[in-house]
């Protein structure tokens, strides 16, 4: 069980990591073809779905240690953090959103593709683990 569990925590760490560095890769790529406001744009969405990743995150993984640690309670106390996290990223992408698009500081198209950066990381996450062969750690190397 806990080399399962290290194996995800990897696997999340290796995301979160990969979105950030790709969205600094392409903002330099763009930078260099489109200008800096596109790459701006570009930053700006792959620093979003940074965010909202983290967020989602800690918000899953405090409320499943709550519910493991409440199981025989008749209802289960979440902190106000929590939801501020779990709701606030939604709030935090709306605003910005909106923010961009009605004051038109920098290109949508580059946001977007920013936002993009957490699939593109997914995506290479995926393609190590094929390619490493899906093999999970073995409990015995862990001690």
């Amino acid at each position: 069980m806990v080399g399962e569990e290290n194996f995800y925590r990897a696997a999340e760490r290796r995301i979160e990591q990969l979105t950030l560095v790709l969205g600094v890769a392409a903002a330099l790529v763009v930078a260099v073809r489109y200008g800096w406001r596109a790459a701006s744009g570009l930053a700006v969405g792959a620093a979003l779905a940074w965010v909202n990743y983290r967020w989602l995150k800690q918000a899953v993984v405090v409320v499943a240690r709550l519910s493991a640690g409440q199981a025989e309670a008749s209802k289960i106390r979440i902190p106000k953090r929590i939801y501020a996290k779990f709701f606030g990223r939604f709030a935090l992408l709306l605003v910005a959103a909106y923010a961009i698009l009605s004051r038109s500081w920098l290109p949508a198209a580059a946001i977007l593709a920013g936002l993009f950066t957490l699939v593109a990381a997914v995506l290479v996450e995926l393609i190590y683990e094929l390619l490493r062969g899906g093999r999970q750690p073995d409990a015995s190397r862990l001690r």
